[in-house]
Protein backbone atom coordinates (compact mmCIF):
# COMPACT_ATOMS: atom_id res chain seq x y z
CA UNK A 1 0.00 0.00 0.00
CA UNK A 2 1.47 3.15 -0.72
CA UNK A 3 2.15 6.03 1.73
CA UNK A 4 -1.21 8.20 2.12
CA UNK A 5 0.35 11.33 1.36
CA UNK A 6 1.98 10.01 -1.56
CA UNK A 7 -1.36 8.73 -2.83
CA UNK A 8 -3.35 10.23 -6.31
CA UNK A 9 -6.45 9.09 -7.76
CA UNK A 10 -5.65 7.69 -11.33
CA UNK A 11 -8.30 10.59 -12.85
CA UNK A 12 -7.07 12.98 -10.86
CA UNK A 13 -5.35 15.25 -13.31
CA UNK A 14 -8.93 15.91 -15.26
CA UNK A 15 -9.65 17.84 -11.98
CA UNK A 16 -13.02 16.26 -11.33
CA UNK A 17 -13.87 18.01 -8.20
CA UNK A 18 -13.84 21.25 -10.36
CA UNK A 19 -15.56 19.68 -13.13
CA UNK A 20 -18.17 18.31 -10.79
CA UNK A 21 -18.58 21.71 -9.05
CA UNK A 22 -19.93 23.01 -12.91
CA UNK A 23 -21.82 19.89 -13.40
CA UNK A 24 -25.71 20.16 -12.99
CA UNK A 25 -26.70 16.25 -12.37
CA UNK A 26 -30.29 17.05 -11.57
CA UNK A 27 -32.11 15.42 -14.29
CA UNK A 28 -28.83 14.46 -16.11
CA UNK A 29 -29.08 11.17 -18.14
CA UNK A 30 -25.53 10.04 -17.49
CA UNK A 31 -23.57 10.81 -14.29
CA UNK A 32 -20.04 9.61 -13.96
CA UNK A 33 -17.20 9.94 -11.11
CA UNK A 34 -13.89 8.02 -10.01
CA UNK A 35 -14.13 6.53 -6.30
CA UNK A 36 -10.53 6.21 -5.97
CA UNK A 37 -9.21 4.27 -3.59
CA UNK A 38 -10.93 1.34 -2.76
CA UNK A 39 -9.71 -1.56 -0.74
CA UNK A 40 -9.82 -4.77 -2.99
CA UNK A 41 -8.72 -7.91 -1.53
CA UNK A 42 -8.13 -11.17 -3.91
CA UNK A 43 -9.09 -14.18 -1.79
CA UNK A 44 -8.61 -17.68 -3.43
CA UNK A 45 -10.35 -20.72 -1.70
CA UNK A 46 -12.54 -24.34 -2.51
CA UNK A 47 -15.44 -22.11 -1.79
CA UNK A 48 -16.35 -25.24 1.12
CA UNK A 49 -17.69 -24.31 4.37
CA UNK A 50 -14.72 -23.55 6.30
CA UNK A 51 -13.66 -20.87 3.30
CA UNK A 52 -16.81 -18.93 3.89
CA UNK A 53 -17.41 -19.43 7.19
CA UNK A 54 -14.07 -17.39 7.76
CA UNK A 55 -14.72 -15.19 4.77
CA UNK A 56 -18.28 -14.28 6.87
CA UNK A 57 -16.28 -14.12 10.00
CA UNK A 58 -14.55 -11.13 9.04
CA UNK A 59 -16.66 -9.82 6.76
CA UNK A 60 -20.11 -10.65 8.13
CA UNK A 61 -20.81 -11.64 3.95
CA UNK A 62 -22.09 -14.80 2.81
CA UNK A 63 -19.79 -15.17 0.01
CA UNK A 64 -21.62 -15.47 -3.25
CA UNK A 65 -21.12 -19.05 -4.71
CA UNK A 66 -23.41 -18.21 -7.70
CA UNK A 67 -21.24 -17.52 -10.79
CA UNK A 68 -21.22 -13.91 -11.67
CA UNK A 69 -22.89 -12.57 -8.05
CA UNK A 70 -22.12 -10.12 -5.56
CA UNK A 71 -23.24 -10.09 -2.25
CA UNK A 72 -22.74 -7.27 0.22
CA UNK A 73 -23.19 -6.68 4.39
CA UNK A 74 -22.25 -3.27 5.99
CA UNK A 75 -18.92 -1.83 4.49
CA UNK A 76 -18.03 -5.17 2.86
CA UNK A 77 -19.02 -6.13 -1.12
CA UNK A 78 -18.09 -9.55 -2.29
CA UNK A 79 -17.67 -10.23 -6.04
CA UNK A 80 -17.38 -13.34 -7.67
CA UNK A 81 -14.49 -13.36 -9.97
CA UNK A 82 -14.68 -17.98 -10.47
CA UNK A 83 -15.32 -20.94 -9.05
CA UNK A 84 -12.12 -20.33 -6.33
CA UNK A 85 -11.55 -16.75 -6.58
CA UNK A 86 -13.29 -13.52 -5.15
CA UNK A 87 -12.48 -10.05 -4.51
CA UNK A 88 -13.85 -8.70 -1.21
CA UNK A 89 -14.01 -4.48 -1.32
CA UNK A 90 -14.79 -1.90 1.06
CA UNK A 91 -13.74 1.48 2.42
CA UNK A 92 -9.97 2.82 1.48
CA UNK A 93 -7.56 2.90 4.04
CA UNK A 94 -8.78 -0.91 5.65
CA UNK A 95 -6.66 -3.08 3.31
CA UNK A 96 -3.68 -3.98 5.72
CA UNK A 97 -6.04 -4.73 8.56
CA UNK A 98 -8.59 -6.71 6.29
CA UNK A 99 -5.74 -8.99 5.05
CA UNK A 100 -4.25 -9.75 8.26
CA UNK A 101 -7.85 -10.91 9.40
CA UNK A 102 -8.49 -12.98 6.47
CA UNK A 103 -5.23 -14.68 6.86
CA UNK A 104 -5.84 -15.17 10.12
CA UNK A 105 -9.35 -16.58 9.57
CA UNK A 106 -7.69 -18.67 6.93
CA UNK A 107 -5.05 -20.29 9.10
CA UNK A 108 -4.94 -23.86 8.21
CA UNK A 109 -6.53 -23.27 5.23
CA UNK A 110 -5.29 -23.52 1.48
CA UNK A 111 -5.79 -20.32 0.66
CA UNK A 112 -4.26 -16.86 -0.34
CA UNK A 113 -4.76 -13.45 0.32
CA UNK A 114 -3.81 -10.77 -2.04
CA UNK A 115 -3.98 -6.88 -1.74
CA UNK A 116 -4.73 -5.31 -5.22
CA UNK A 117 -6.08 -2.44 -4.04
CA UNK A 118 -3.27 -0.03 -5.88
CA UNK A 119 -3.54 -1.81 -9.14
CA UNK A 120 -7.18 -0.41 -9.76
CA UNK A 121 -9.54 2.43 -9.75
CA UNK A 122 -13.41 2.51 -9.86
CA UNK A 123 -15.14 4.66 -12.49
CA UNK A 124 -19.26 4.82 -11.39
CA UNK A 125 -21.85 5.40 -14.03
CA UNK A 126 -25.03 6.27 -12.64
CA UNK A 127 -28.66 7.18 -14.59
CA UNK A 128 -31.35 5.86 -17.66
CA UNK A 129 -28.14 6.49 -19.83
CA UNK A 130 -25.67 4.37 -18.32
CA UNK A 131 -26.76 0.70 -19.33
CA UNK A 132 -26.83 2.22 -23.35
CA UNK A 133 -23.42 4.00 -23.12
CA UNK A 134 -22.01 0.56 -21.58
CA UNK A 135 -23.65 -1.19 -24.25
CA UNK A 136 -22.16 0.71 -26.73
CA UNK A 137 -18.53 -0.64 -25.76
CA UNK A 138 -19.87 -3.98 -24.21
CA UNK A 139 -19.70 -7.37 -25.80
CA UNK A 140 -22.61 -8.38 -22.48
CA UNK A 141 -26.05 -8.91 -23.05
CA UNK A 142 -26.71 -5.68 -20.40
CA UNK A 143 -30.79 -5.45 -20.84
CA UNK A 144 -32.10 -5.80 -17.60
CA UNK A 145 -33.64 -9.34 -17.51
CA UNK A 146 -29.90 -10.25 -18.04
CA UNK A 147 -27.96 -8.44 -15.89
CA UNK A 148 -29.17 -6.69 -13.08
CA UNK A 149 -28.39 -5.36 -9.56
CA UNK A 150 -26.20 -7.68 -7.81
CA UNK A 151 -24.69 -8.94 -10.71
CA UNK A 152 -20.56 -8.67 -11.87
CA UNK A 153 -18.98 -9.91 -14.91
CA UNK A 154 -15.24 -9.63 -16.36
CA UNK A 155 -15.36 -8.50 -19.55
CA UNK A 156 -14.01 -5.94 -22.20
CA UNK A 157 -15.07 -2.31 -22.18
CA UNK A 158 -13.81 -0.76 -25.87
CA UNK A 159 -10.12 -1.57 -25.31
CA UNK A 160 -9.85 -2.16 -21.70
CA UNK A 161 -10.61 -4.80 -19.97
CA UNK A 162 -12.95 -4.37 -16.50
CA UNK A 163 -14.84 -6.03 -14.08
CA UNK A 164 -18.84 -4.64 -14.21
CA UNK A 165 -20.66 -4.83 -11.23
CA UNK A 166 -24.34 -3.50 -10.87
CA UNK A 167 -25.44 -1.70 -7.81
CA UNK A 168 -28.85 -0.78 -8.05
CA UNK A 169 -31.90 -0.59 -10.51
CA UNK A 170 -31.32 3.28 -11.47
CA UNK A 171 -29.29 1.75 -13.10
CA UNK A 172 -26.24 1.96 -11.08
CA UNK A 173 -22.51 0.57 -12.33
CA UNK A 174 -19.10 0.47 -10.82
CA UNK A 175 -16.17 -0.18 -13.25
CA UNK A 176 -13.47 -1.84 -11.94
CA UNK A 177 -10.25 -0.77 -14.35
CA UNK A 178 -6.17 -1.23 -14.39
CA UNK A 179 -4.99 2.26 -13.39
CA UNK A 180 -3.17 2.24 -16.59
CA UNK A 181 -6.38 1.99 -18.76
CA UNK A 182 -8.69 4.33 -16.55
CA UNK A 183 -7.56 7.76 -18.64
CA UNK A 184 -8.03 6.48 -21.90
CA UNK A 185 -11.54 4.71 -20.49
CA UNK A 186 -12.33 7.98 -18.63
CA UNK A 187 -11.66 9.83 -21.84
CA UNK A 188 -14.02 7.42 -24.12
CA UNK A 189 -16.86 7.70 -21.38
CA UNK A 190 -17.11 11.44 -22.14
CA UNK A 191 -17.19 11.20 -25.97
CA UNK A 192 -20.02 8.90 -25.67
CA UNK A 193 -21.19 11.37 -23.06
CA UNK A 194 -21.74 13.89 -25.02
CA UNK A 195 -24.69 11.85 -26.92
CA UNK A 196 -26.39 12.49 -23.72
CA UNK A 197 -27.16 15.25 -20.93
CA UNK A 198 -24.33 13.93 -18.49
CA UNK A 199 -23.26 15.32 -15.41
CA UNK A 200 -19.66 14.96 -13.32
CA UNK A 201 -19.75 13.26 -9.73
CA UNK A 202 -16.88 13.97 -7.37
CA UNK A 203 -16.27 11.38 -4.62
Amino acid sequence: MADAYTRRSALQHFGLTAAAAKSDAAGADLVIGESAHRAIVNIRGDGGEAFKAAVKSVTGVDLPVTPNTTAKAGDFRILWLGPTEWWVVTTGGTEEKLVADLRQAFNGQHAAVIDVSESRTVITLSGPAARDVLARGCSLDLHPRAFGPGQCAQTGLTKANIMLDQIDGTPSFDVYVLKSFADYLWQWLGLIGRDFKFAIRAH
